[in-house]
């Protein structure tokens, strides 16, 4: 929220020809309490003083000679590219109104003014214009925030993965379907599968390799939505040898209860295996 005092320090530009115009809004503005008022009586220099300090608030006369008011708008909109012009036009023909309006100005007083009419436009102006700065500057803070903490999940991403490639073991990530979604680590190593041709395929895409019995345990487990730890089991190469492998897996749950699916990690045991089969002389 904004609060009198926020308001109060506001910075305002005076743009009148007249200078008997400019010292009596001075004096009322002051009189209202505000702090920060500069004014000028050339309509030239409106654009560069804005560009220079990006005032809260334009009091613009619209009737000035060489350049009026609805030009200086025209150039004020190359400066608030996002078309919020905190202008507040000053005029006596009641025709300029709606004109103004039209142009970009967001209110406007009468001549010849009238306190409490100023006082309250005034005021009102500036609270939204405070509270759309500071909108403006929480979305640019949240967008900054958003764009590190991307930035550091992509690097966090890209630690774990080159940690996968260069580990013995393999993380897997399956949906509800049980197909794989991610994969990372020497998978093309263990099994001989590329990657890329193993996400999005079932497990159950190469089912005469494994051992059905030990696959079918591992399907139970999954069915279930248990995790497993060091679950091992097997399939027979084309060399008929046999491969073994371990894994461990946990389900995945979305923040409503629903299951997605499973993510673990595996890795080829099959040395340790055969070592243990293997008769100790």
């Amino acid at each position: 929220m904004i609060n009198d005092q926020q308001i109060l320090n506001a910075n305002i530009l005076i743009v009148d020809d007249q200078s008997s115009n400019v010292q009596l809004l001075d004096e009322m503005l002051q009189e209202f309490g505000y702090r920060h008022i500069t004014s000028t009586m050339d309509p030239h220099v409106v654009c560069e003083l804005h560009r220079d300090n990006r005032y809260d608030l334009i009091l613009l006369d619209l009737l000035m000679p060489g350049m009026d008011g609805f030009q200086v708008m025209e150039c004020l909109k190359e400066i608030e590219t996002d078309d919020y012009l905190p202008v507040i036009v000053i005029t006596a023909q009641p025709d300029h109104k709606l004109r103004a309006l039209a142009a970009g100005a967001k209110d406007f007083v009468a001549k010849p003014f009238d306190m409490v009419e100023i006082k309250t436009r005034i005021h009102n102006m500036l609270e939204v214009r405070l509270l759309y700065k500071e909108l403006r500057s929480y979305n640019q803070m949240l967008e900054q925030a958003v764009l590190e903490r991307t930035n550091e999940l992509r690097a966090s991403e890209a630690r774990f993965r080159r940690l996968t490639e260069l580990a013995s073991d393999w993380y897997w990530e399956q949906d509800e379907r049980g197909n794989f979604t991610k994969v990372y680590g020497p998978v093309m190593e263990m099994l001989g599968i590329p990657v890329d041709n193993l996400i999005g395929e079932s497990p159950e895409s190469h089912p005469a390799r494994w051992n059905k019995a030990e696959r079918a345990a591992l399907e139970a487990n999954m069915t279930a939505r248990r995790p497993f730890l060091d679950f091992v089991y097997s399939r027979t190469m084309p060399d008929g040898a046999t491969q073994y492998l371990m894994v461990s897996g946990e389900p995945m749950f979305d923040s409503s209860g629903g299951f997605t699916g499973y993510r673990g990690i595996g890795k080829d045991v099959t040395e340790s295996i055969r070592a243990k089969q293997t008769p100790q002389e």
